[in-house]
């Protein structure tokens, strides 16, 4: 037989990843049948031995992964750069779980099996770009944010309980003012033994720890601003859209927003999508509970604010209220096309990125 036709007869193989420290993979045919399963390290060198490992089994069509944002983005990374069709799986149904049980090898058979149906699949997300920056520091400081919060809660609980005289002294100040008044203290830290300098000593320090964090949440809203302003300008100039709820819609488009079909696959991902709740003779629908919590939270954000600033708003709620639905339906429909118009500045940014790449 020729090279050529040894060529065609190759079968087509999918693949399934069950991202852990180590990885299980599982192989199947076109026939949806597994051929085997093997772990490998999460290194390079690792990665590189799973990709030559499941293409001795055929023509390597697409793999399927589990949480490719997390414990496999390493792996996604990998893999797009060798050009192989990467689909990240969700986790499998309850219920199917329940029956069949759970192991590593088994879920990195239900990744196959997923990969090779097409269900629970989705594309994932590219994380090599400016928007995987902009959300690494969005995660930063958003636990700065639950830092200071915590310490500043801590600060009036130590107050609450402080001798008579800190608290006479305290207590009437306002927020910054008692910050800068504790950090600016110099108490003896020999004498901690005595009550009230153990409470002057632990104030001290919070009020630093406060300052500290503030400072960090300033310095990281200023990269975070810059990276909006450099991705999506025109989003920050409408109305009602800052840079934190900018930056939240950002990070659902992911840097491959190319990933969504239509602008209703954008909206069904920030659950904007009407569910239909119709019954009988009565039509109507409900608000989705599904999709992506935080751009659903940034599409309010931007729905309140203009109902309360914009008059073209106002006059769209006041008529569907006047059309007999609720006001919350009135805002569901509104959040929708705000999803349309982000969806839109979005897509256009990326087409003039996309050009200026190619015309270089």
């Amino acid at each position: 037989m020729s090279d050529i036709e040894t060529e065609d007869v190759r079968k087509c193989v999918v693949g399934g990843v069950d991202t852990h420290k180590d990885l299980h993979v599982a192989v199947v045919d076109d026939l949806d049948r597994v051929l085997a399963s093997a772990c490998f390290a999460t290194t390079r060198h690792g990665y590189k031995q799973m990709l030559t490992w499941m293409r001795s089994f055929g023509e390597l069509t697409r793999v399927g992964i589990e949480c490719t944002g997390t414990y496999g983005a390493g792996l996604l990374r990998y893999l797009e750069h060798a050009k192989i069709s990467v689909l990240e799986v969700a986790a499998p149904d309850r219920s199917d779980r329940r029956k069949r049980g759970k192991d590593d090898t088994l879920d990195a058979c239900n990744a196959a099996h997923a990969a090779f149906a097409g269900i629970r699949t989705v594309t994932p997300k590219k994380r090599d770009g400016m928007v995987e920056s902009l959300r690494v520091l969005k995660v930063c400081r958003k636990t700065a944010i639950q830092a200071r919060r915590v310490t500043l809660q801590l600060i009036q609980n130590t107050i609450v309980s402080a001798p008579d005289e800190l608290r006479e002294q305290l207590r009437r100040l306002t927020r910054m003012q008692l910050i800068r008044m504790l950090a600016a203290w110099r108490p003896d830290l020999s004498d901690y033994r005595q009550l009230a300098s153990a409470y002057r000593i632990a104030l001290k320090t919070l009020g630093r720890r406060y300052l500290e964090l503030h400072d960090e949440i300033a310095d990281l809203d200023v990269m975070i601003a810059g990276l909006v302003d450099e991705l999506a300008p025109e989003l920050v100039s409408r109305n009602a859209i800052g840079y934190e709820t900018a930056a939240q819609l950002l990070l659902t488009a992911g840097d491959n927003s190319d990933r969504f079909r239509s602008e209703s696959s954008f909206a069904a991902l920030c659950g904007v999508i009407p569910v239909q709740a119709s019954s009988g003779k009565v039509s109507r629908h409900r608000l989705n509970r599904g999709g992506d919590r935080a751009a659903n939270s940034a599409l309010h954000i931007i729905a309140i604010g203009r109902l309360r600033t914009d008059v073209r708003t106002q006059t769209y709620v006041a008529k569907r209220i006047a059309e007999g639905h609720s006001k919350l339906e009135a805002i569901r429909c509104l959040k929708r096309y705000i999803a349309r118009e982000v969806y839109g500045i979005i897509q256009s940014r990326n087409l003039t990125i996309n050009q200026s790449t190619i015309s270089t």
